[in-house]
């Protein structure tokens, strides 16, 4: 019944907020901790790319996937004030696999959590997430398909790593053969942020009321932090 799935939410985020001190982590995929494209769609200069094993690259069926620099740290760090609840993707189940398992092949951080568009095909919701809103902060490159959640979103900067129709008169990072910078990038911003929200967040004990603390008070979002 919904009753019972509210219920267990608030339950699960009470348990992690008062035993572990960590709120709960959804994450976008695509544009946030990875960029994927068809290898039909590599430009002249980008060909490199698929001879051969490079680091953070992979070859999937038709596509290409790239890690963005600093998520290992990224997920290692936030993973000690977070619980990660979801990777969501708008891709199919074994692509959102693919990806999960890149980044964190030892299931880690999301075990086999991941929400593809087979649970949300048009826009990205959090009642598949078994957690209560008000302990729930959501990273994504795209504010509109979080229409009934945006109070939790924080916005990052979209990563392209490789030539993307919208910005055809700049070099790709992979024509390049450059990246995003690990230390100023906007993965490394956003952790400082999301470190202040935790730290906001318990700043105070936590009460047994849920209803006393609410992280979207802190992040009055949709918001974009600097630098991300």
């Amino acid at each position: 019944s919904q009753e019972a799935v509210s219920f267990t939410k608030r339950l699960t985020t009470l348990i992690s907020l008062q035993t572990h001190k960590k709120l709960h982590l959804v994450l976008d995929l695509d544009n946030t901790l990875v960029h994927s494209v068809r290898v039909s769609n590599l430009s002249e200069a980008e060909k490199y790319l698929i001879e051969g094993e490079k680091p953070g690259l992979k070859l999937y069926q038709s596509r290409i996937i790239k890690v963005r620099p600093f998520v290992k740290d990224f997920l290692r760090e936030a993973n000690t004030l977070f619980n990660m609840s979801y990777v969501y993707t708008k891709g199919d189940l074994l692509y959102g696999k693919e990806i999960a398992k890149m980044i964190d092949p030892d299931k880690t951080y999301f075990g086999d959590r991941v929400i593809t568009r087979r649970e949300s095909r048009h826009t990205k919701t959090l009642d598949y997430v078994l957690a209560d809103e008000r302990g729930i902060v959501i990273v994504d490159d795209t504010v509109e398909v979080w229409p009934h959640h945006m109070r939790n979103l924080l916005k990052i900067t979209r990563y392209f790593y490789f030539k993307h129709n919208g910005i055809d008169k700049v070099s790709s990072y992979a024509e390049r053969k450059r990246d995003e910078s690990k230390s100023r990038g906007a993965l490394a911003n956003l952790l400082k942020y999301l470190k202040d929200i935790h730290n906001g967040f318990f700043s105070c004990e936590v009460q047994e009321e849920l209803d006393t603390k609410d992280v979207r008070l802190l992040i009055k979002g949709p918001f974009k932090p600097h630098g991300c």
